[in-house]
Parts: C-alpha cells; structure tokens; sequence
C-alpha cells in the first residue's frame, strides 16, 4: 500500500498513528478473484491498492469528497421516494457542493463490507445511506440495502475505473430468494482514477422506458490523518 508522503516534521504522536493505521490493513485478494488476474493489472495502482485493502475488524477507511454533480429525472425522483421504504439508497436531493463521507469496515459475520455513505444538504440533515457488500450470490458479489431487498452485482475494468453493474434484483427472507423483474432499471457505479490520489465515484442508472433517471458524481480522497482539500 502506497504510504502518505512524509515532510520530516512529523511528531511521535504521528508516526505512531500512521504505524497503527498501516496495522489496521490486511491485504485483500477478493475483487481481484471476482475481476481476474488479466483484468485486475489493467487498473490504475492507486484504484487496486483502494480495492486490494481489507481492514481489520473494529477499524475503518474513510473517504472525503464533495458531490459535483446531482440530475433526476421525474421518474428517478419518484423511483428515491418509494425507495425510502427500504432505507433510502438512492439520492433524494441534488444538491451540489455538499461534503460526503464514504466509511467502509468489515462485516465479520457474513465475510463482507459494510458501506456508510453521508451525504451533506442545503438544508436539513445529512442523506445516511447504508450497505453491505457480500462476496456471494451468483455473480459472487451481492449488496443488501435493507428490508431482504439486494443487487447481484458483475464487476468490470479498464485502464481507468473500476466499474459495478447491476445484474439483476431481488429479495430475500433467510433461505428464500425471489429475483425480480428489471423493471427498477439498470444500475452502475464506478470508481474512475484521477491520477492525484483521488477518484471519481460515479452513479448511473437507466431505465428500459424512460432513459437516464438518475445520474450522481462525486469527488473523493482517502482521508489518511489529516484533512485534504479536495481538488477539482
């Protein structure tokens, strides 16, 4: 893991948080065996070393950015309403120039990732989303957002971004598994490099009918001891 740049000012007290922080870090083969090996080199090293991490349980890897860039479509707007049923996973605001905070820890009982996403408003309190990334299912990687209700999601990449499609829906009760119809439309994340330590996170997603319903993109930077601006 690329280490942050030392200015030979550091105090004890520093050098004592970044060797804990490095401690909290085990190395992490999962989406690398999802992507494969050809796939995997094709990726920026800064976008395998983000994805190649797993942290220790009881520790935590934050990311700061800012959202850029918020549309909906009316039918993406109603689509984030009926969503707040199951926890509100979709943007239900535009606003743009709000902070976001990006926390992932382990998920220790289920082998996987849990996903906290704060999104900063106008006016009101902040959006909280919450997820959990699991290594299974039949695409081999899964994200639950609440009330049984998941993506099975493929993993693709290029020599820029790391990218999630969405494979299809479905809801769970314990052993009892019903894939949905694509009626929600199709979705897509990506994590693009932007060569100075940051990256984009880009969310789409497309409807069969009704075209691009909602589009979000946001600016972030690991958040490694101190605070970063974030450059556009």
């Amino acid at each position: 893991m690329t280490k942050p740049r030392r200015t030979g000012q550091e105090g004890p007290g520093e050098d004592r948080r970044g060797a804990a922080a490095e401690a909290d870090v085990l190395c992490d083969p999962r989406f690398r065996m999802l992507l494969g090996g050809e796939a995997w080199a094709r990726l920026p090293a800064a976008v395998r070393e983000r994805f190649g991490k797993r942290m220790r349980p009881g520790a935590a890897v934050t990311y700061v950015g800012e959202i850029v860039e918020s549309r909906r479509a009316w039918p993406g707007w109603l689509l984030a309403q009926l969503c707040r049923l199951i926890g509100g996973p979709l943007p239900l605001h535009d606003d743009v120039g709000a902070a976001a905070v990006v926390t992932v820890t382990e998920d220790a009982r289920s082998g996987g990732q849990f996903w906290t996403r704060i999104y900063g408003r106008a006016d009101g309190f902040p959006q909280v989303i919450h997820s959990s990334k699991r290594f299974a299912g039949p695409t081999g990687l899964e994200e639950y957002l609440g009330c049984g209700f998941g993506i099975a999601l493929t993993v693709g990449a290029d020599d820029q971004a790391l990218h999630f499609h969405g494979h299809h829906y479905f809801l769970a009760f314990g052993p009892v598994r019903l894939r949905l119809p694509p009626w929600l439309g199709t979705l897509t994340i990506s994590h693009v490099d932007r060569g100075d330590g940051g990256f984009v996170f880009v969310l789409a997603l497309r409807h069969p009918l009704f075209g691009d319903i909602i589009n979000q993109t946001g600016l972030f930077r690991e958040r490694r001891g101190q605070d970063e601006e974030i450059r556009r």
